[in-house]
């Protein structure tokens, strides 16, 4: 260490005149402050117990997971046979399916009190079975087709669809392989398999500029494995999401602009007599320009009673709508037995040739068209909907407000149950019956952004009772944390729940 120059020295003198200057004059101060010889010292904040940092101590009870993705996980789903294949897709422009089944853990020989110095083991995430790439954007809705789940297909913020097939021997959904991709939009916001059966592996997805699109997926089609069906462009704004009828003859869709609209995908109402408005491409239509069904801020679900017999619209402010839905017998169907009828045609607009024409069915179509019913039993936006299994009427309403309704479609949709604080103060994401016979399918499951799973039983619970909740499972990071549960699936009866976080 050098020492500083002569020059650089302060003199004496100066040393005293610069203590002079730093001097105060106690006239000069404003307030005189007394010594106090009980005051305590102060100490080091470390030391004080009360500023130490809070432990947060984090629960989880699962039993197995998967930690592929590098993002938020936005959308899952589960194989129609196979309920251990999962597939998942997230921020990080990617998509997996592996399969759930929790590893077996290797047991110590000795238990823990006998080792010397015991550690804990960590525990090894799942591996994936495959991985979906080729998205640049967000994979924010994924499926697998229907009956069989031949097919995966993913569709992203990059307004791709993407499909994969099964090339596992015998098919059972450990093995994929890319055969397709088409973009027709900027976003895509939802994508769901059609159960029709005569239309194997179709499938609809709602986008950004409103637009729906139907298609089909055949990888034995090397010249289009995926082939435009059909395409709606009647919605204004967003399309929020869609709903296909149980039979799969009809499709049901909502918007931010508030209509709803029931697309006669297959010709099937035309060819059974009913038609509708817009040149026959639906035979239900409503938007906001009737005033009984306006719900200002938009529709953002939608679900389809088993019976096919009414539809449920959820919008913003708790708004709940019911509306009627015609009833196509299965002597109408002009295509039945030709697998993929109409396939080939890309038919802009959603008009279709062929199939008889005439006057509305007064005996088929019913109360077609009628707002049934205006529910409000909420305060917030309705995110979910779910019907339970027949023979049971219930309909459960999940909402932002963290609330969950319970209507009885049977007796003019009067409120069974109001749990107000289902997910505490936070969003209720999903909603969803156990479909098990031998629970009698009256278990509700529900996720939200607090990051826990719960389990009602909708056949009782009191307020004192927690409203009938039988279970609830934590994992995820929630209470405000960035976290939450963001999806999930249940089949295979209900007895394993898969989840998609946040985090």
């Amino acid at each position: 260490m050098s020492s500083p120059r002569p020059s650089e020295q302060p003199t004496q003198q100066n040393a005293q005149n610069e203590e002079e200057t730093t001097m105060l004059d106690p006239a000069e101060a404003e307030e005189e402050i007394p010594s106090d010889p009980d005051q305590p010292m102060d100490s080091d904040a470390e030391d004080d117990p009360t500023n130490a940092q809070e432990e947060i101590q984090l629960q989880n009870d699962s039993v197995a997971h998967f930690d592929g993705h590098k993002d938020s996980i936005f959308c899952i789903a589960q194989h129609p046979l196979y309920s251990d294949i999962v597939a998942t897709g997230g921020g990080d422009d990617a998509g997996y399916v592996f399969d759930s089944t929790p590893p077996q853990r290797e047991q110590p020989v000795l238990p823990a009190s006998y080792q010397s110095a015991p550690q804990s083991i960590e525990r090894e995430g799942i591996k994936a079975l495959y991985k979906l790439e080729g998205h640049t954007d967000s994979v924010n809705a994924i499926t697998f087709t229907l009956p069989r789940g031949e097919y995966v297909v993913s569709a992203g913020l990059d307004g791709r669809l993407r499909a994969y097939n099964d090339t596992s021997s015998p098919q059972i959904g450990r093995d994929w392989k890319f055969i397709a991709e088409a973009q027709e939009v900027e976003e895509i916001n939802w994508l769901i398999p059609c159960p029709h059966p005569q239309y194997p592996n179709t499938i609809a997805l709602g986008a950004n500029d409103g637009s729906v699109w139907v298609y089909t997926v055949n990888a034995e089609d090397k010249a289009t494995p995926l082939t435009i069906i059909q395409a709606f462009y009647l919605h204004t704004a967003s399309c929020t999401a869609g709903a296909w009828t149980p039979d799969g003859k009809m499709l049901a869709t909502v918007s931010e602009d508030s209509s709803l609209y029931v697309w006669d995908v297959f010709a099937e109402a035309a060819a059974a007599g009913l038609t509708g408005a817009e040149g026959g491409q639906n035979v239900v239509g409503l938007t906001a320009q009737d005033q009984r069904f306006a719900v200002e801020g938009g529709l953002f679900s939608v679900a389809v009673a088993p019976t096919g017999a009414f539809v449920v619209v959820g919008g913003a402010g708790g708004a709940t709508k019911v509306v009627g839905l015609p009833r196509i017998g299965a002597e109408s169907s002009v295509t039945k037995g030709a697998k993929g009828a109409g396939s080939t045609s890309k038919t802009g607009g959603g008009k279709r040739s062929g199939g008889p024409t005439g006057g509305s069915s007064a005996s088929a179509s019913g109360q077609a068209g009628q707002i049934l019913a205006s529910l409000q039993a909420q305060s917030d936006s309705i995110e979910t909907l779910a019907f339970s299994p027949p023979p049971l009427t219930l309909l459960a309403t999940g909402s932002v407000d963290g609330s969950i309704a319970l209507f009885d479609t049977a007796h003019r949709f009067a409120v069974r149950r109001h749990i107000r604080e289902a997910h505490e103060e936070f969003a209720v994401v999903k909603v969803e019956f156990v479909k098990n016979a031998q629970t009698g399918g009256w278990l509700l499951t529900s996720s939200g952004m607090d990051g826990v799973v719960r389990r009602f039983d909708t056949r009782g619970g009191t307020a004192a009772a927690g409203q009938g909740l039988v279970g609830e499972w934590r994992g995820h990071r929630g209470d405000g944390e960035g976290g939450g549960v963001l999806g999930f699936v249940q089949g295979g009866g209900g007895g394993r729940i898969v989840t998609a976080g946040d985090e």
